[in-house]
């Protein structure tokens, strides 16, 4: 091996250190023909050495690029990377507070006009709006199909509805109803007032005290004791009546009452016989033929030898022996089925 190729070498050694550190420092090119004489090299003998040093090969452009800024270019990266991780947090926070943030716009008068002239539609039937939060409608509001109410309803103002059916129990303070109408059983555990009158087609049932201050009925059952502490009058249409033989000649007889009970007054004319006095038709036939009660009115019909014949439709009174002429009597009369 030749010395001096080995001493070249070594020399190329030195030289790729010195630019690696330097950086543009560059060895001082020998030769044309890649052979440099120096004169500080000498032989064993003394003599002059010449001493030969290749030419460094040249580095490109994109290499040297590449060795020196390649860490900052991962730098870059990593940074960008970083920014754009935080861009997209603060973009997803910012979304979820603008979900939880309500924000109150007032409209203008242009924006009310254009509201009142069009209709919003918001989803489909098959879709489900739902509002966690309170709503408040200052205006009115329509619901075309029906409405359920989960939790209780209370109305502050008044409440129209022209058709209301309630499965459940319903609590009602102050209501005021046109037309009820109860096709089960009404269980009412306070007080009723009714102003007006009160119309009962089928059988009604009082378990307590029934106070009224007039009760107007087509007919009445008692399965009790009835106790009474006024009063009984018997209204109704007065019956008719005619005048029969034992009233003598110009004589007269009228009625005043009803066909539950009244009084008959009987005027005799001149030389009246035994016989009847009066017919009393009643105004409607008794389903079974009645219990007639007569009393006397007067010391001249207590003398009489008084009785009645009845049927459904009415009664006579009739007497015995005959009355005194040209006098004033008259009988009470009670008709009870």
């Amino acid at each position: 091996m030749d010395p001096s190729q080995v001493q070249s070498e070594s020399g190329n050694d030195v030289h790729s250190l010195e630019q690696q550190t330097e950086g543009d420092t560059k060895a001082t090119p020998g030769p044309q023909n890649g052979s440099s004489t120096d004169p500080n090299l000498t032989d064993t003998t003394g003599g002059q050495q010449p001493s030969t040093a290749p030419e460094e090969p040249k580095q490109s452009f994109i290499k040297k690029f590449w060795r020196k800024f390649n860490i900052y270019l991962l730098l870059f990266i990593l940074v960008i990377v970083i920014a754009v991780g935080v861009l997209i947090i603060s973009i997803a926070k910012s979304k979820q507070t603008a979900q939880h943030t309500l924000t109150s716009q007032g409209l203008s008068q242009d924006d009310l006009k254009q509201l009142a002239t069009t209709d919003v539609t918001v989803g489909n039937p098959k879709q489900i709006l739902t509002v966690q939060a309170n709503a408040v409608f200052s205006g009115g509001v329509l619901v075309r199909s029906n409405l359920e109410v989960a939790g209780s309803l209370r109305v502050g103002g008044s409440l129209s509805l022209s058709d209301l059916s309630v499965s459940g129990i319903t609590q009602l303070g102050d209501t005021q109803v046109n037309n009820l109408s109860v096709a089960g059983t009404l269980n009412l555990t306070g007080g009723l007032n009714i102003k007006n009158g009160l119309s009962v087609v089928g059988s009604t049932s009082f378990s307590g005290t029934l106070t009224a201050s007039a009760v107007n009925t087509g007919s009445l059952q008692l399965n009790g004791d009835l106790n009474l502490t006024h009063h009984i009058t018997a209204g109704g249409t007065i019956p008719s009546i005619s005048k029969g033989t034992a009233v003598g000649g110009g004589g007269t007889v009228s009625l005043s009452g009803s066909d539950t009970s009244g009084s008959i007054t009987i005027n005799t004319g001149s030389s009246p016989p035994a016989g009847c006095f009066a017919s009393v038709v009643f105004s409607q036939k008794f389903s079974s033929t009645p219990h007639i009660v007569i009393t006397p009115v007067g010391s001249y019909a207590a003398d009489l030898q008084y009785y009645v014949t009845r049927t459904t439709s009415g009664f006579d009174i009739c007497s015995g022996n005959a009355a005194p002429a040209v006098q004033t009597f008259g009988f009470d009369y009670i008709a009870l089925d």
